[in-house]
């Protein structure tokens, strides 16, 4: 199904004022990695938002995953305290581990041994 207009209006604005309110509450750097909000997507009633989570060398993600879990009503509140002027409701958040950057170091490394080049290749040249 396709995402409205609207829905992209509001994913937009969620995913900027909460990459604020994790700089803010520190929950950006965990670990010795970074957090960042890859994605936000939102239902068509805009009730419910999926919050997909980039973790970059995070030793422990799900210990990283339950921090935020934790910290989830302080994130709301916070969030509600800024868009309260755009939005009628806030929407209940899921958030989740997004793993596009892990497919893609598989994917690179996938890549290159294929083309790395054989012995057999060399001994042909």
């Amino acid at each position: 199904m396709k995402e409205g207009k609207r829905q992209k209006q509001v994913a937009s604005v969620l995913q900027a004022e909460m990459n604020e309110i994790f700089t803010k509450l520190g929950l950006n750097m965990i670990g010795g990695g970074m957090i960042s909000i890859a994605a936000v997507k939102v239902t068509p009633d805009l009730l419910e938002a999926r919050i997909y989570l980039s973790l970059f060398q995070v030793e422990d993600k799900e210990a990283a995953m339950k921090r935020v879990n934790d910290r989830a009503w302080e994130i709301k509140k916070l969030l509600a305290d800024k868009v309260r002027s755009q939005l009628r409701r806030i929407p209940v958040f899921h958030y989740y581990l997004d793993d596009t950057l892990e497919y893609v170091f598989k994917m690179e490394e996938v890549f290159k041994s294929i083309h790395k080049p054989s012995e057999t290749d060399i001994n042909l040249s």
